[in-house]
C-alpha cells in the first residue's frame, strides 16, 4: 500500500532552498516513506516542544531532519518541517506549524 506525500507550505519552501544534492537525498527518503511511513522515530515531547504524534527521519548523515505525521485513514504522510539539526530549529519550526496541521484543513 502506497502513501501520498504532502508538504506544509513552509516545508516546501525549506526544501526548495536546499542544495540540489541534499534535495536528492531528501527525495530518496520521501520515496521510502511512501512505502514505509513508520520508518522514522516517534518524537513525543522533544526539548520542550510537544510533537506527540509526529515522527522524524534523518537525511544526509543526520544533518537534516524531516518532521512528519502519518494519517493512516487518508494514506497520507504530511511533512511539516525540513531542516538542519542546528540548535533544534527544525523542532521549533515544526511546533509552530502543528496548529495549522493538515487535520484542520481536511
Amino acid at each position: 500500500m502506497s502513501y501520498n506525500i504532502s508538504l506544509h507550505p513552509e516545508a516546501k519552501k525549506e526544501f526548495d532552498n536546499l542544495d540540489g544534492s541534499v534535495k536528492k537525498l531528501i527525495l530518496k527518503q520521501l520515496n521510502k516513506l511512501k512505502e514505509s511511513p513508520q520508518l522514522g522515530e516517534e518524537l513525543g515531547n522533544k526539548a520542550g516542544f510537544d510533537l506527540t504524534g509526529y515522527r522524524k527521519l534523518y537525511v544526509h548523515s543526520k544533518r537534516i531532519r524531516i518532521v512528519y505525521r502519518i494519517y493512516q485513514d487518508r494514506l497520507l504522510v504530511y511533512i511539516i518541517a525540513i531542516g538542519r539539526r542546528d540548535d533544534l530549529v527544525v523542532y521549533l519550526d515544526a511546533s509552530k506549524r502543528v496548529k495549522g496541521d493538515v487535520q484542520d484543513k481536511c
